[in-house]
């Protein structure tokens, strides 16, 4: 007696056996079998110049190794050692001095650049100070502008050592000048503005 689990649904095997005879008698997949075999052979050809290349390369690592052997030997035998030596001591000295040369470039270079991160940082902040003065001097042209509107008094900064500027009348169109030594009080010249105001 069959078990449940291996019947087999004829319609269904019969409706799969149809569905792979479609499929190769598609000639999409043909034309699909050859591109992947030109890939194929292009992949192969490929692998070989790969591995021509490799086994020329070996060959050179071989060569050196061979050469490196016998420079060996040549060294424990103790022919020319002290030619090798004294050859081997001045190609140091050469880069040390080199390597020196090297730092002394890279210092002086760090130090310049040092020097100018200072640069940039006093120049940013000058152009801060300049953003600055410049708001500054805006802002008390502004409230001077708006003085000078209300009380129709525009002062006279030339000499700072004295109080002096000028009455508009725009209705009168007329213009009076006025002075205060310095030495009069605070208290007595404003007075003496507002009177005029």
């Amino acid at each position: 007696m069959a078990s449940p689990r291996k019947r087999v649904d004829i319609q269904h095997l019969l409706s799969l056996g149809d569905d792979l005879l479609g499929v190769l008698k598609n000639p999409k997949d043909g034309e699909g079998m050859m591109k992947s075999l030109e890939g194929a052979k292009l992949l192969s050809s490929l692998c070989q110049v790969d591995a021509n290349e490799t086994e020329k390369s070996l060959e050179d690592y071989q060569k050196k190794i061979q050469s490196c052997k016998e420079k060996i030997d040549k060294t424990k035998d103790g022919t020319n050692a002290d030619v090798e030596v004294e050859h081997l001591q001045h190609q140091f000295n050469e880069k040390l001095h080199e390597e020196q040369l090297l730092q002394q470039e890279l210092r002086a270079i760090r130090d310049e650049l040092i020097g100018l991160e200072h640069q940039r940082l006093s120049i940013e902040e000058r152009r801060d100070m300049i953003k600055k003065r410049e708001k500054d001097l805006a802002r008390a042209q502004n409230l001077l502008s708006m003085c000078a509107s209300v009380t129709n008094i525009i002062p006279d900064f030339e000499d700072p050592s004295k109080i002096s500027g000028m009455v508009v009348d725009r209705n009168k169109k007329s213009v009076e000048k006025f002075e205060f030594e310095s030495t009069e009080s605070p208290l007595d010249v404003c007075n003496k503005l507002w009177k005029m105001a």
